[in-house]
């Protein structure tokens, strides 16, 4: 199957062939969000073969490029698909962490199911969180965090938004590597999720209920 192909040559981190093949699937009809979890799938193998010290690091960095490649392809899918209920999401990698790979699969995800995203980035500042916010109305923001010493400025984050009176009018969700339910407390965040995929599940289901609240 093309869908199989196109998993396989990302995780024989074969550039010209994946780009090649997600070209052909949007020409087949695919959905952005049909190619966006093979391609996940695809990077999640290669960090799997990582782990088990089948590839170096350099193979990791070639898949992570390889993902940017295949989203620029994707990115102008993105404008033909309708806003999800005007629901707008900031997403940023909190100060001291510069790990970006889920961040960037989770943010692909929303956008090829119509959620407007702001990146913001990565080592993104407690107040370029709290600015964001404010510019653009969203009603989540989403928090990643792999590097267990920088919780801390998560929870900055979440203090300033009550300081500065968006508590109560945006949702917290935060994750990453080391997030669990104690961090969502300790950080006094909403919700907290680790897989992409059931990220992008609780974000729709936020989006509904925000839509039966205002209706």
């Amino acid at each position: 199957m093309l869908r199989d192909d196109l998993i396989n040559a990302i995780i024989d981190l074969d550039e010209d062939r994946a780009l090649l093949l997600v070209r052909e699937e949007i020409i087949n009809g695919a959905t952005p969000l049909e190619i966006v979890e093979r391609c996940r799938h695809g990077v999640e193998l290669v960090g799997k073969r990582y782990s088990e010290e089948i590839y170096y690091l350099s193979d990791l960095i070639m898949s992570e490029e390889i993902f940017r490649g295949i989203m620029e392809i994707l990115e102008p899918c993105f404008k033909d698909i309708e806003q999800n209920k005007g629901m707008k999401i900031v997403m940023g990698t909190i100060e001291g962490d510069i790990h970006d790979l889920g961040k960037n699969i989770i943010i692909s995800l929303l956008r090829s199911v119509g959620f407007e995203v702001f990146d913001l980035g990565v080592d993104v500042q407690p107040e370029q969180f709290i600015n964001k916010i404010i510019e653009t109305g969203a009603d989540i923001v989403g928090i990643s965090v792999v590097l267990t010493f920088s919780i801390n400025s998560v929870r900055k984050v979440i203090q300033m938004m009550e300081e500065s009176g968006l508590r109560d009018k945006v949702t917290v969700v935060i994750g990453g590597y080391p997030v669990d339910k104690r961090v969502r407390e300790y950080t006094g965040a909403d919700y907290f999720e680790t897989e992409a995929s059931k990220a992008v599940e609780l974000m729709k289901r936020l989006a509904e209920e925000k839509n039966i609240s205002n209706r």
